[in-house]
């Protein structure tokens, strides 16, 4: 069985066949150790004219966990495609295992050690969809839990329900804001990010809204990657 340990990783590199990956870099350890995992990694790849990811799967083994190891320079309009197409391909296999699992790789910067960011469960809604315009679409199946919508923009700033909030201020204003609000309710975070946020500004990005957590506050299984020149027009702040 292969097994992840807890390790320090020079440079917060990852090399595959003398190729490298520069990792995302977090300030906390979601999950430390991952067991019986394929490893999967998406590229940097830049020339002249344009930025490639260039995907190796290689080792894509359908009844494995998979690791992704993905490019911290690349813009979510070009990873996010290749995750959902890889995500489609292990649900529609018929060899994969039960209980397996997708997890992001990233390096704890505090720790100085390799890190993990699991997101078996997420659905990605990419380019078209925001949020709010999904919720208002699926009344009936949201009318019962507190909803915020949460958006990361091109600029990787943060807008709570189109409220600005400062990213050091965040956390507790989210609590204070469900404490206040949600009148017992179950709060739902519906992510979104502008699609041309760098990968490691998402894993960041997410990480920071995983903090707040707890039995009371859920992230919602749909994120959405957006490009705002396609969203409805509605006149408000995203």
């Amino acid at each position: 069985m292969k097994k992840i340990y807890l390790l320090v990783v020079l440079f917060f590199v990852i090399s595959c066949k003398k190729e490298d990956v520069q990792l995302a870099k977090a300030n906390v350890s979601i999950t430390k150790e991952i067991t019986d995992h394929s490893a999967i990694y998406i590229f940097f790849d830049a020339n002249e004219k344009d930025t490639v990811a260039r995907v190796n799967k290689n080792n894509s083994i359908s009844t494995t966990n998979w690791v992704f190891n993905i490019d911290k320079r690349l813009p979510l309009s070009l990873v996010i495609p290749e995750v959902m197409k890889l995500q489609g391909k292990k649900k529609n296999s018929s060899h994969t295992k039960e209980g397996a699992i997708n997890v992001i790789s990233y390096a704890d910067s505090i720790g100085g050690n390799l890190a993990f960011l699991p997101f078996t469960d997420v659905q990605y809604r990419f380019d078209k969809e925001f949020s709010k315009f999904f919720i208002k679409e699926h009344a009936g199946a949201y009318m019962s839990y507190h909803n915020l919508t949460i958006n990361f923009d091109k600029n990787n700033k943060i807008t709570v329900d189109g409220n600005d909030i400062d990213r050091e201020e965040f956390i507790v204003f989210i609590k204070d804001f469900v404490d206040f609000t949600s009148e017992g309710k179950t709060t739902i975070l519906h992510l979104n990010f502008d699609k041309h946020l760098t990968f490691e500004q998402y894993v960041q990005n997410k990480i920071l809204a995983w903090q707040l957590t707890s039995n009371l506050i859920q992230l919602s299984s749909y994120e959405f990657i957006y490009d705002v020149s396609k969203l409805p027009e509605c006149g408000c702040k995203l």
